[in-house]
Parts: structure tokens; sequence; C-alpha cells
């Protein structure tokens, strides 16, 4: 299928594509329910690129007062899976593994996690993260592998264009 295993808009003379893709995966990572209990923010700076800001409060904390390993793990998850979609523009990929590394605990402000795809175009792909805090010191690291589902982004309500079509 067109589209499969090149950069969006690759050979096309154009990023317009690319930046539609970007954009509508920006979108429906908006519109997961999850990100109701996990507020933050997607941005696919490029193809192979993504990035995911939000803050760190006591909603998160676990019994001794700094931020459970589940938010790191859902941002370099997420970031991670971003950089490896938006080299997909027709199926949505899906974690089937991740080796999560934490490296510092952060109790309070903001944090960014920093995805950048690796290798795989076919049918798995390999992207790595890292979680900074709001000093830019590294406080995670991950790195995930991600396949091909038989779920097309189109059939994904958040995956849309923003007039709708």
């Amino acid at each position: 299928m067109a589209g499969e295993d090149r950069a969006p808009g690759a050979g096309t003379g154009g990023s317009s594509g690319a930046e539609a893709h970007y954009r509508m995966l920006e979108r429906l990572y908006a519109a997961a329910p999850i990100n109701a209990a996990f507020p933050s923010r997607l941005e696919i700076v490029a193809a192979g690129e993504a990035r995911i800001r939000f803050t760190v409060d006591e909603r998160v904390h676990h019994a001794a007062g700094a931020a459970h390993g589940t938010i790191y793990f859902k941002m370099l998850d997420d970031a991670a899976f971003y950089a490896a979609n938006s080299l997909v523009t027709d199926r949505f990929l899906l974690t089937t593994g991740f080796n999560l590394n934490l490296l510092k605990p952060i109790a309070a402000g903001e944090a960014v996690a920093q995805g950048r795809w690796i290798s795989g175009r076919k049918r798995v792909f390999v992207a790595e993260a890292t979680l900074t805090d709001s000093a830019g010191e590294v406080i995670g690291r991950g790195t995930g592998t991600f396949m091909r589902s038989r779920i097309a982004l189109t059939e994904l309500p958040g995956y849309r264009q923003a007039d709708g079509a």
C-alpha cells in the first residue's frame, strides 16, 4: 500500500500530507480517554520525532511523594509510539514490548518525553524516548517495539481533519 514503508510526504515534493498526518495524530492523542487522567500535549515534531509535555504533581505520586512509575511509562511509551506512528499513514500501531529505565525521581514540575524512531518501516518499528525534568536532566529512558495493527487510522474518531473530513 502507498505510504506504508516511507515517511509521509516522502517523494511528493512537499510536506503538506505529512503535516496533515501529524496534526491528525495529535488530535487522536488528545481524544484518547486516558489523557483525561494524565493531562498532556503531544507534538509531532517531524517524521520519526514526537514530544509530549506534561506537569507532574501530587495526583501522580506514590506513597513516598514522587511520581509513580506509571507516569514515566505512559509518557515514554506514548512519545516513542507516536514517533513511530508518524511514519505510518494507514494503520494504528500497537506496543508489543517496552523496556523502561527509571533514572531519577520527580515530585513536581514540567516534564518532557521526547520520542525518536530508530528502525523498522514495514511491520515492526523500534523507537526510543527520553524523559527530562524542567532543569533538562534525563530522569527516564525507554525503548519500545511497535507493530502494525489491523486498525485503520481513518476508522478512529480522533483521527480527522480539522474541518471534519
